[in-house]
């Protein structure tokens, strides 16, 4: 089972970038994936999760009206489209699934630095 992150890097205060995550090794179009971010000395932040089918989409308050969460079951691959970006935004972003309640799986993480 593995997650790969990609499209992090730096952007300047009021831009976008589009991170996804790659899966594999398990039935991706069954499982709602979520993504969650780090910043630099805080703990874990749920930012979005998204269901199998795509259908039921949910965001944390600090990140709602500016990212979007989508997925492509055919290409096993979600994204986080992220817009209008701000200092605090810069983190450590992991897609994660929870396989089962006990069993979940985390990416390796991207970073996304929002810097002028």
């Amino acid at each position: 089972v593995q997650l790969v992150e990609s499209g992090g890097g730096l952007v300047p205060p009021g831009g976008s970038v589009r991170l996804s995550c790659v899966a594999s090794e398990f039935a991706f179009s069954r499982y709602t994936m979520n993504w969650v971010r780090q910043a630099p000395g805080k703990g874990l932040e749920w930012i979005s999760d998204i269901n199998s089918g795509g259908d039921n989409i949910n965001f944390a308050d600090s990140v709602k009206g500016r990212f979007t969460i989508s997925r492509d079951n055919a290409k096993n691959t979600m994204y986080l489209q992220m817009n209008n970006l701000k200092h605090e935004d810069t983190a450590v972003y992991y897609c994660n699934v929870q396989l089962t309640q006990a069993v979940g799986v985390w990416g390796q993480g991207t970073q996304v630095t929002v810097s002028s």
